[in-house]
């Protein structure tokens, strides 16, 4: 296929009238499709069935503890170990949560916002508060922000994860920089991996404020794809090392693993910050759901249940995201695009040439695919390429996504011809 970039201005045209009219046909056939966000299929829900009836009458006890009742602020043993073993940490510093790990890193923030981190001032009674944000990244982590009025500094990601001498340089002269989110593993929406130097220059940064925390979202640990499941240097131990014990909260979940509405979440962190919060909890709650904890440690038994779970997920997930790649290799050679190959995770991350991406989502829109808002793996929704979508292919069955990438790749053509068209230079996608 010839650069569409390289195409003279009469073949640009001629293609644009035979996109226009399959883009015709598509909007007629009145569609409705949805690669909006990275939530399980049916037959990956349906994969967990079971633990619905893992709790037999009368028998609701872990150990010591009647599940039914009151106390056990941190959770269940069973499940501090399953998820100590999933994460490499040790179970007392792990408190487990409800289904939704964001839940719990809106409750930290909203703490620090009120009260400080351990042996910290509130955090809004000392100015403007801001985070680091490296992007692309994972838009619910934005709106948590925005929610407190923290203020968000992109930091440029590469192919190893956030660009540290940026981070290093920002931390170290503002006070006022409290927090950074980091997704390690498997990253919304780019699939990066962090490497190792780049989790141990993390681990050893220098803030300015003493009360500086990194909120490690780990969503994707054991989100693989194939058999290779990446491997990152623990975080926390590291950070022990650089003598930043307490700098660390990492957070996980279960949600992508059992149910999205009824899984188990976890927050980790230091001892010190653990006792800390856990006085905190103490206010909050009088005891989590363990019936709930329980039931998942029936099902699971131990880390290795968890990682078998993986497996059959990846079985149903690979096809699809090869099925997106192969399809987008196909049909958009010579575009102009470019877009990423996870090697777990729920997301690919495509580029249009710059200026179209707004364009190509409400094209799909009208056709009646539904895709991320564009803009919304960026601080603010602001991306000034208008360049990035994310591409979410998990949900919908084989033929669904059949139809959902042929009109999205339609759409990608339409419009970067109508943009070419309209440009006096040749546009490409950002690097």
């Amino acid at each position: 296929m010839r650069e569409y970039a390289s195409l003279s201005k009469s073949e640009l045209q001629r293609l644009q009238s035979e996109l226009r009219a399959r883009y015709e046909e598509l909007r007629g056939l009145r569609l409705s499709l949805d690669m909006s966000r990275g939530k399980p299929s049916a037959g990956q829900l349906d994969l967990s069935n079971s633990l619905i009836d893992d709790l037999t009458a009368g028998d609701y006890m872990a150990g010591e503890v009647d599940c039914r009742n009151y106390g056990g602020l941190d959770g269940i043993a069973g499940m501090k170990r399953i998820f100590a073993d999933i994460l490499g940490v040790l179970p007392g510093q792990v408190i487990v949560g409800g289904n939704s790990s964001l839940a719990m890193m809106f409750d930290s923030v909203a703490a620090n916002m009120t009260h400080g981190v351990r042996n910290g001032e509130p955090w809004a009674a000392q100015g403007r508060v801001k985070f680091l944000c490296p992007v692309p990244g994972y838009d619910r982590h934005f709106s948590i922000c925005e929610y407190f009025h923290i203020e968000m500094i992109p930091v440029p990601m590469d192919e190893n994860g956030p660009n540290m001498d940026i981070v290093e340089s920002l931390v170290s002269r503002d006070h006022m920089i409290k927090g950074m989110w980091c997704v390690p593993k498997y990253s919304n929406p780019e699939g990066i991996v962090y490497s190792d130097e780049v989790v141990r220059r993390i681990a050893a940064l220098r803030p300015k404020a003493r009360d500086f925390r990194v909120y490690w979202d780990d969503a994707y640990t054991i989100h693989h794809l194939y058999g290779d499941l990446a491997k990152i240097p623990n975080i926390l131990e590291e950070c022990e090392k650089a003598g930043n014990p307490d700098m660390c909260y990492i957070f996980a979940s279960l949600s992508k693993v059992s149910f999205g509405g009824a899984a188990v979440s976890c927050m980790c962190s230091s001892d010190g910050n653990v006792g800390y919060i856990k006085k905190r909890l103490s206010v909050q709650m009088i005891g989590p759901d363990k019936i709930n904890q329980l039931r998942h440690v029936r099902f699971f038994k131990d880390a290795a249940g968890v990682r078998a779970q993986m497996d059959r997920h990846a079985a149903i997930l690979r096809p699809k995201f090869e099925l997106a790649l192969e399809t987008f290799g196909r049909e958009l050679d010579g575009v102009g695009c470019r877009w990423t190959r996870p090697r777990g995770g729920y997301f690919i991350s495509f580029y249009s040439i710059r200026g179209c991406a707004v364009k190509i989502v409400g094209y799909c829109g009208e056709c009646g695919l539904t895709l991320t808002a564009p803009g919304s793996t960026y601080p603010y929704g602001k991306d000034y390429d208008d360049s990035n979508i994310r591409i979410a292919p998990s949900f919908p069955g084989i033929e669904e996504l059949r139809r959902a990438l042929e009109v999205f790749c339609v759409c990608v053509k339409l419009a970067t011809v109508e943009k070419l068209l309209a440009a006096s230079a040749p546009l490409i996608p950002p690097r």
